[in-house]
């Protein structure tokens, strides 16, 4: 119990960050109090993080996302930018947020490499266990290997999302240059590329991505609707990790994938 009191000294300043004021939000706020955390708020009508001195004030962050975050692009870009400012501050950073989010944010929203992500309905024990400084029991948001569908077909990648989702973590972009984007700001663990896309096809991804050392490393598969030789000729001369036809069904993909990725 000391040891605990001690922790929480350390980091006595907690923020709290939300788009709106909620019964569950002061809930939380009872509770830090009553650990003897410093308790402040910031809600979108604030629009930004107060300016602070960063070498006196040791600061934790808890961000409590609305529900359906995805539907609202205003408050989207409004926590994403709160998450930007806090990420250059070096912060401990906690996520409260709805499960079927949490696939859909990682790697779009928050690298989950460097946050600490809770489930709602929150429980107060596993918030209390991380504003202590300690860790969730093992197995808890277990991480899941990250994989990137990079496709312009949404429907389709949607559908591959769907399949592969419960044994996958799984972002989508639609477009090359959004994968560049992406990447550049996201680790993933392999990729799934669309061979044919217009303006910036899946051999130039695949070439722009060899030639940067930060992603040259990572297993590209390609995905291809047209299974004649030629093609798959064409495809297996730029050496991706493979190659995958759109027509494969969802058990098959799920073999190839599971065979790639224990084999990386």
């Amino acid at each position: 119990m000391i040891e605990e009191k001690k922790k929480v000294e350390k980091r006595k300043n907690v923020v709290i960050v939300m788009c709106k004021y909620s019964v569950v939000v002061k809930g939380i706020e009872r509770k830090l109090t009553e650990m003897g955390c410093k308790v402040s708020m910031v809600t979108q009508e604030n629009e930004k993080i107060p300016k602070y001195d960063a070498e006196k004030e040791e600061r934790m962050f808890i961000l409590y996302l609305p529900n359906k975050i995805m539907e609202d692009m205003i408050q989207y870009n409004w926590m994403e930018g709160i998450y930007t400012s806090i990420s250059k501050m070096s912060r401990e950073i906690i996520v409260v947020g709805d499960q079927r989010d949490r696939e859909d944010l990682a790697g779009s929203l928050f690298d989950m490499t460097s946050v600490k992500w809770l489930d709602r309905p929150l429980k107060m024990e596993e918030l209390e266990l991380l504003i202590t400084g300690g860790h969730l029991p093992e197995g808890v948001h277990k991480s899941k290997k990250h994989i990137l569908i990079v496709d312009d077909d949404p429907s389709y990648a949607k559908m591959v999302r769907e399949w592969i989702k419960d044994h996958y973590q799984v972002s989508i972009v639609t477009a090359g240059i959004q994968a560049i984007t992406f990447l550049a700001k996201n680790p993933v663990d392999m990729i799934l590329l669309d061979y044919e896309m217009p303006v910036v096809d899946g051999a130039q991804v695949f070439q722009m991505l060899q030639q940067e050392p930060s992603t040259q490393n990572i297993p590209v598969i390609f995905l291809t609707g047209v299974g004649d030789k030629d093609q798959v000729e064409r495809v297996l001369r730029l050496r991706p990790t493979g190659y995958i036809l759109k027509s494969t069904t969802k058990e098959k993909l799920l073999d190839y994938l599971h065979t790639h990725v224990h084999n990386m």
